[in-house]
C-alpha cells in the first residue's frame, strides 16, 4: 500500500495559477499509473487528469485540456498537477490516485487504489 499526501492548495483569483503536489511514502511510485480527481460541493468525484507510470501517456479531463499539466518527478516520489488560468468553476477538493503496475492510463475513480486526504482549491471571481 501506498500512502499520498497532496498539497498546494489554497485561494486564488480567476486566471491565477497553482501547483498542487502528491507526495507517496510506502512504496515508490515509479511502478503506478497516477490521477488527480476532484469534487466539489454537492457534486461527484470527477476525473481531471491521468499518467501512465512511465509517463509517455497522458489524459485530461476536457474541461481542463490545454491548461493543466499533469507529471511526475520519481526521483521526488511526487505527482504534480500544474493548474493555469483557474476559473470559479475548478473550485473543488482535488484529490490524488495511484494503481500499481500499469501502462495504461485510467479516468475512472474506482480503477485507483490509493488515495490521499484532498487538498482544497479554491478560485475567487
Amino acid at each position: 500500500q501506498v500512502q499520498l499526501v497532496e498539497s498546494g492548495g489554497g485561494l486564488v483569483q480567476t486566471g491565477g495559477s497553482l501547483r498542487l503536489s502528491c507526495a507517496a511514502s510506502g512504496r515508490t511510485l515509479r511502478n503506478y499509473s497516477l490521477g488527480w480527481f476532484r469534487q466539489a460541493p454537492g457534486k461527484e468525484r470527477e476525473f481531471v487528469a491521468a499518467l501512465n507510470w512511465s509517463g509517455t501517456s497522458t489524459r485530461y479531463a476536457d474541461s481542463v485540456k490545454g491548461r493543466f499539466t499533469i507529471s511526475r518527478d520519481n526521483a521526488k516520489n511526487t505527482v504534480y498537477l500544474q493548474m493555469n488560468s483557474l476559473e470559479p468553476e475548478d473550485t473543488a477538493v482535488y484529490y490524488c490516485a495511484a494503481r500499481a503496475g500499469s501502462s495504461y492510463t485510467y479516468f475512472t475513480a474506482r480503477s485507483y487504489d490509493n488515495w490521499g486526504q484532498g487538498t482544497q482549491v479554491t478560485v475567487s471571481s
